[in-house]
């Protein structure tokens, strides 16, 4: 298999390929890494990453696999987190320098189901402030002069482009369909 562009797999084969064995977590999570290095710095589409973090959980999730223990659907699979909803290893800021450093104690229920589905959570995607208006640092990664809509701005542009395959955001005006049409998704 060709490991060059392991970043252009939906969330689906990224799973099987590592439930078969044909490539593995850790493969799979450096390959969206180096995607994030290669394009981050214009998009902005990351409020948090831990690279070491999302390796050593990538590491974990093969050793898992690798235990023939059962797996999850999205077992070894990455995704972005929008900046509103809590997770127990990394901050939640809300998009707000009200909520610096703010680190919840316990994971959203939908965090807990990913985990429990085997999803790793690569980082936290940027939101607009309390995921309120329509714009905000993240760019288009179609075209930098277009918005790429608000408030799940983040998650949109780094899965289209191609950062991670999977990624979550809230909708309550408009907060999901307009990034996720804006960008292509």
């Amino acid at each position: 298999m060709d490991l060059t562009n392991l970043h252009t797999l939906s969330a689906m084969d990224a799973s099987r390929l590592i439930r078969e064995g044909v490539i593995s977590s850790e493969q799979y999570v450096a390959a969206c890494l180096a995607r994030v290095r290669e394009t981050d710095a214009r998009i902005e589409a990351w409020a948090f990453l831990d690279p070491d973090h999302a390796l050593e959980q990538a590491r974990a999730a093969d050793r898992w696999r690798l235990s023939g223990q059962p797996i999850g659907l999205l077992h070894g699979v990455p995704i972005g987190v929008k900046d509103i909803i809590d997770t127990a290893d990394m901050p939640t800021e809300n998009g707000s320098p009200l909520h610096a450093g703010r680190t919840p104690s316990r994971d959203a229920a939908v965090i807990a189901r990913l985990r429990g589905a085997g999803a790793l959570i690569m980082g936290k995607t940027v939101t607009t402030e309390f995921a309120c208006g329509a714009s905000g640092k993240t760019r288009n990664p179609h075209d930098p002069a277009y918005s790429p809509g608000g408030s799940s701005s983040g998650s949109a542009a780094a899965v289209a482009a191609g950062m991670v395959p999977l990624a979550l955001g809230s909708q309550t005006g408009g907060s999901t369909i307009r990034p996720a049409s804006y960008c292509g998704i």
